[in-house]
C-alpha cells in the first residue's frame, strides 16, 4: 500500500509517477477479454507486475495455468509470464487494493432497443469505489459515449471520499483492438489518453508510455471518447456506402465487386471498403449508436450516421433475399430447404461472433422455415446472448454435407476453407463476401 510517512512533502502524484516510470507499480486489469488480456500481457512484458481480474472464473483459471484463449496473444509469452509470476489472475476485487493502477476493460454493448448499456462499467465502478485507496490511477478503456468518464464514472469513484487529481487519478484511454490484424497489435497501435485533470493526464500518459510505442495525450476524456467512436463511425459509414452500392448494383444487374475494383485503381482520393452481409464485432455495429444517442442530448440529429446504421442493418435481409431469389430460380422454396452457412464469426480468420451479421442471416432463414446449420473452423459453438436466442454448434464440413444442402451461403470468408472444393460439391452457393472471385462464371454461384 502506498504510504507517505517517510517523505511528508512527497505527494501521491509524485510517488505514483515514480512507480510508473521505474516500472515498479502493480497494475490491475479488470476484464480479461479481447482488450484486457493483450493489454495485461504488454504491461507484464514491460516489467510491471500485473493482476488480471475477471468475473468469469474459467478465464481466471486458464490465465493462471498459462492457457491462452485470445488469438492476438502469443501462447508461449503468456505461459512464461504466468510461470515467472509477472501476471496472475483473480476473481476477487480485494486483490486490487494493493494495485497502483486499475484499468477497466469491460464490454459496453447495446440494449435490445439500441441504446448504450453501461451496466458492466457501473458494476465495476461500484466495486472499485469500495476498495480504492489514495494514490491510485483508474483508467477506462471500454468504448463509450463522450462524457461517460466524467459524468458517470467520476461521481461514483468520488463517493470513496478521495479527491480527484490529488488523491486519485482518472483517465480515459480507448482500446483500439483489431482482432486478427497481422501488423497492428496492442503495443504498436498509437494510444490516446485523456485525463480529467492535468495530473490525471500526465499519470496516465506515463503509464502507457512504458508499454505502448506511441502515446498521444489529448485535452480531455471527452476528446478521447469522441475520437474513438468517430473512428468506428467512419468505418461504419463507409461500409454503409458500399453496401448501398451493392444494393444498387443488384437492381442494375451490375457486379459490385467489379465496380469497386475498377474504382480502386485511382491512386488518390478514394479508399475502398468492402460490402458484405452487414457489420459485426464489438465496435463498428455499436459505436455509431453510442454517438447518435449522445447527440440527441444536444438536440443534434445525426442523420447521416443513423442512415448508415439503417443500411448496414438491412444487409442480412438482403442476403436472405438473394438466397430466396436464387432458390426460386431453381424452383425451390426456402420453407423446408436445407441451408448451410459457411462462417459465423463477424470477420475472417478470427473466433469472435459478437454482433455477427451471420447470426441474423441464420435467424431470418429459420423464420422462413429453412433447416439451417453452420460451419466455422474458429467458432465451435455460439451461446445465447443479447441478439441471439439459443445455442448452436458448428457442423463438420464434408462432401456429403455439401451435397445434401439446397444452398450454401458464404457469410464469413475464412482463408482456410477451399472454396473451389465447396463450389464443386454444392448445388447452389450464395457468396456475400466475394470468396469465390476466382471462380467467376460458374452457374451455381450467386454473388452479392
Amino acid at each position: 500500500m502506498l504510504v507517505l510517512t517517510n517523505h511528508p512533502t512527497t505527494t501521491y502524484y509524485d510517488r505514483l509517477m515514480d512507480r510508473l516510470t521505474s516500472r515498479t507499480a502493480l497494475i490491475g486489469v479488470v476484464g480479461l477479454g479481447y482488450v484486457g488480456l493483450p493489454l495485461a500481457v504488454e504491461h507484464a512484458l514491460a516489467g510491471f507486475s500485473v493482476i488480471g481480474l475477471d468475473d468469469n472464473l474459467s478465464k481466471v483459471e486458464r490465465v493462471n495455468r498459462g492457457e491462452n484463449y485470445i488469438p492476438d496473444v502469443d501462447s508461449n509469452t503468456l505461459k512464461a509470464l504466468t510461470r515467472d509470476k509477472r501476471l496472475k489472475a483473480t476473481g476477487d476485487y480485494q486483490a486490487l487494493t494493493e494495485a497502483d493502477v486499475i484499468i477497466i476493460c469491460v464490454p459496453t454493448p447495446l440494449t435490445t432497443n439500441k441504446e448504450p448499456d453501461l451496466s458492466y462499467i457501473l458494476a465495476v465502478a461500484d466495486k472499485v469505489r469500495k476498495i480504492m485507496r489514495p494514490g491510485q490511477l483508474i483508467a477506462l478503456e471500454s468504448t463509450t459515449y463522450p462524457g461517460t468518464t466524467e459524468e458517470v464514472l467520476q461521481p461514483i469513484l468520488e463517493t470513496s471520499g478521495l479527491k480527484i487529481g490529488e488523491e486519485f487519478f482518472l483517465a480515459f484511454s480507448p482500446e483500439r483492438v483489431n482482432p486478427g490484424d497481422p501488423v497492428y497489435k496492442t503495443r504498436n497501435t498509437p494510444k490516446l489518453v485523456g485525463g480529467v485533470t492535468e495530473k490525471c493526464r500526465k499519470v496516465a500518459t506515463a503509464l502507457y508510455q512504458q508499454s505502448i510505442t506511441q502515446v498521444i495525450p489529448v485535452s480531455s476524456p471527452r476528446v478521447a471518447e469522441l475520437s474513438k467512436v468517430f473512428e468506428n463511425t467512419y468505418r461504419a459509414v463507409n461500409i454503409a456506402l458500399v453496401n448501398e452500392l451493392a444494393l444498387l448494383c443488384d437492381r442494375m444487374q451490375l457486379d459490385v465487386w467489379e465496380v469497386l475494383e475498377a474504382a480502386g485503381t485511382k491512386p488518390f482520393g478514394i479508399q475502398i471498403f468492402q460490402p458484405g452481409p452487414g457489420v459485426g464485432g464489438h465496435c463498428i455495429p455499436l459505436d455509431p449508436f453510442y454517438l447518435s444517442w449522445k447527440a440527441r442530448e444536444y438536440d443534434f440529429p445525426t442523420r447521416f450516421i443513423e442512415l448508415a446504421g439503417e443500411i448496414n442493418l438491412r444487409m442480412p435481409y438482403f442476403v436472405v433475399d438473394k438466397v430466396t431469389r436464387a432458390m426460386n430460380a431453381r424452383k425451390k422454396a426456402i420453407n423446408g430447404s436445407k441451408i448451410l452457412l459457411l462462417g459465423i464469426a463477424y470477420k475472417k480468420d478470427i473466433d469472435d461472433e459478437r454482433e455477427s451479421p451471420a447470426l441474423k442471416v441464420f435467424e431470418l432463414l429459420e423464420q422462413q422455415g429453412a433447416h439451417v446449420e453452420f460451419h466455422d473452423p474458429y467458432v465451435p459453438v455460439v451461446k445465447p446472448h443479447t441478439f441471439f436466442s439459443r445455442q448452436i454448434r458448428s457442423v463438420e464440413l464434408t462432401q456429403e454435407l455439401l451435397e445434401s444442402q439446397d444452398c450454401v451461403v458464404i457469410t464469413t470468408d475464412h482463408s482456410c476453407i477451399d472454396y473451389e472444393w465447396v463450389v464443386n460439391h454444392s448445388a447452389l452457393v450464395v457468396d456475400s463476401r466475394n470468396a469465390t472471385k476466382k471462380l467467376a462464371g460458374r452457374d451455381n454461384i450467386v454473388r452479392l
